[in-house]
């Protein structure tokens, strides 16, 4: 039986990676702003869009694995550790989920919709259409979400053995790296907002993305890849209720009140 013959035409999961060994802000994933986690948040995401029919969470951590369950989504298996180190790329997570679920469970979504739990401050109205924007598009291999970027690269410069420094664009001269930016074209920053995969795209090319990715422009939003990012996310959030934030305090408890940490 092939990968395409257990897909299950115009499902999506939710995936959401959460690997327990984050160096920049240690345990990021289950770093809580206003009460909850950030993985929570991604959870709730999931279970907001009316296109996704399940939420899971790969990771390799069996405490991440409990509080996600409480927040309600599925961990049906540990993400093993050789795919959960600080250079491992995201396709051995969804090779993995796929590989597991094709074994286990004889059946596929279509799509995974791709969540990370360092991007909580996300509109429902903005995910659903970008799920819709997918299962609309045969030709896709992907969607990916993207914010402009203000300075563009083209302006920025690498350094030589030398000492000297060289445009970061091959060809281009320092000079011409100084023209002013509206000469340049807009380029766009992919933020994790929300992606989404073909799962026989994955399984057949062992490639994520591919080269027909849906171009999803969003405003720019807040990323905790670092101490600062989330010291700015607690800032932002102090006076500010989020839909998100609205769902998990109807339906959970803050994670300090849940016994689980």
């Amino acid at each position: 039986m092939s990968i395409n013959d257990l897909i299950q035409k115009g499902d999506i999961y939710a995936i959401i990676p959460a690997r327990a060994g984050s160096k920049g802000v240690k345990n990021k994933n289950i770093r809580c702003v206003k009460g909850y986690p950030l993985l929570a948040y991604a959870v709730a995401a999931g279970a907001l869009c009316p296109q996704v029919s399940r939420v899971l969470v790969s990771t390799d951590s069996a405490e991440y694995a409990k509080i996600a369950n409480y927040y309600g989504a599925e961990t049906p298996f540990l993400r093993p550790a050789e795919y959960a180190a600080d250079n491992s790329p995201d396709i051995q997570f969804m090779e993995h989920a796929i590989g597991w679920l094709a074994e286990n469970e004889k059946k596929l979504p279509e799509f995974f919709m791709h969540l990370r739990p360092t991007t909580p401050l996300r509109e429902m109205s903005i995910v659903n259409a970008a799920a819709e924007k997918m299962l609309a598009d045969p030709n896709a291999t992907s969607l990916r979400s993207a914010h402009p970027q203000v300075f563009p690269p083209y302006k920025m410069f690498c350094v030589r053995e030398d000492g000297y420094y060289h445009s970061f664009v091959e060809g281009m001269t320092v000079d011409e790296a100084n023209n002013p930016r509206q000469d340049f074209s807009q380029v766009y920053v992919p933020d994790g907002y929300v992606d989404l995969l073909r799962t026989s795209f994955i399984a057949e090319n062992h490639l994520m993305h591919g080269d027909h990715v849906i171009a999803y422009t969003i405003e720019d939003t807040i990323d905790v890849d670092a101490k600062k990012d989330l010291e700015y996310l607690e800032f932002y959030m102090e006076n500010r209720e989020t839909e998100l934030l609205r769902y998990l305090q109807e339906h959970y408890k803050p994670l300090e009140e849940t016994g689980l940490v």
